[in-house]
């Protein structure tokens, strides 16, 4: 049995909070982000965060070690853009693969750093997830209104982008594969296969966690399914856990964890934003709130992980941990076989 799933039947664990919140914060311009490695590139790179682990690196660790700080037991690799799908608009897709071993070293370096500065002995009880977002390009829907056939990329390029990123992620050291932020569930299958391809061409195996994304009130994803529908396209992967995470905040996105508890068979997540953005795209929810709500959801048994998307701090993640220590972890439900564990 895997570290984390004997920490998952202990407690609720924790995840980490925002990325991009927390690189908003350094103010950083052009030259921070190309460094002397970039200098001279050819096209503008402000704002492509997961080229920072290149670049930046002490900025990178310094976020991680402050969410471990904060109470996070599993912090992610930033990597959510780092495949050649994605890294395509900087022409940066030959740097991929070091990107990514580049964001797990980092994770890595901050849980070594944490554990120095606490003398944490437990060293199975802090993780690192590789992530891998959902790409800029969807594979259910067409790009053209025109052409309704049209697809801007096939399955097969995004699988081999995803099976490349895995295999920088877990040559860095990576602990878990975390598929997140999923709006098209067949971009999610196109990860689950490259990720389940790696582990077979390795022979290795590591937990796989899954997070949707429900955009909208009607409790659908972006490409149209239901929250039912999505769990069973992907519950074939054997995650470790599923859930939802970003587009709504946590008081938006309770009932759909609620309905989830009640249909997984494996551990729920769910990293909510800050609330909902306002009018100038900012994230008002104050970290107290956040926690007071999550707490609720624990209370109730609904979840196994918890965290924070879109506009959340280490200041969100510090109250969510303390609000849900202590409380006991959702109790999984084998359907047709009475008991639970």
């Amino acid at each position: 049995m895997h570290a984390l799933e004997l920490l998952l039947e202990k407690q609720i664990v924790v995840i980490d909070g925002a990325m991009g919140t927390m690189i908003q914060r350094f103010k950083l311009e052009e030259a921070d982000y190309r460094g002397e490695r970039f200098k001279n590139w050819h096209l503008d790179v402000k704002g492509n965060n997961d080229m920072l682990c290149i670049t930046r690196p002490d900025i990178i660790e310094e976020i991680h070690l402050k969410y471990l700080q904060a109470g996070a037991q599993i912090i992610e690799t930033n990597t959510f853009s780092a495949q050649k799908i994605s890294m395509a608009d900087y022409d940066l897709q030959d740097y991929c693969y070091e990107m990514n071993v580049a964001a797990a070293t980092c994770a890595r370096n901050a849980i070594n750093q944490f554990n120095t500065l606490t003398g944490n002995v437990h060293k199975d009880t802090v993780f690192v997830a590789g992530a891998l977002g959902p790409t800029n390009r969807t594979l259910s829907l067409s790009p053209d209104v025109n052409n309704p056939g049209y697809r801007a990329v096939t399955f097969d390029q995004v699988m081999d982008a995803y099976y490349e990123q895995v295999s920088g992620l877990v040559a860095g050291g990576v602990d878990i594969i975390l598929i997140e932020t999923i709006f098209d569930t067949l971009n999610a299958k196109a990860a689950i296969y490259a990720t389940k391809k790696y582990f077979q061409d390795h022979q290795i195996e590591l937990p796989i966690m899954i997070s949707g994304t429900i955009t909208d009130a009607s409790g659908r994803t972006l490409s149209g399914q239901t929250l039912e529908a999505f769990y069973i396209s992907v519950e074939h992967a054997n995650p470790i856990s599923v859930g939802f995470n970003c587009a709504l905040g946590a008081t938006q996105m309770r009932q759909h964890i609620e309905e989830l508890s009640e249909i997984a068979t494996c551990y729920v997540s769910a990293y909510p934003n800050a609330g909902l953005p306002n009018a100038f795209g900012e994230y008002d929810e104050q970290p107290h709130e956040t926690g007071h709500i999550i707490a609720e959801w624990a209370k109730e048994g609904l979840v196994n992980i918890v965290g924070g998307c879109c506009g959340t701090t280490p200041e969100h993640i510090k109250c969510i941990a303390d609000e849900v220590r202590g409380i006991h972890p959702r109790k999984i439900v084998r359907p047709f076989e009475n008991e639970t564990i």
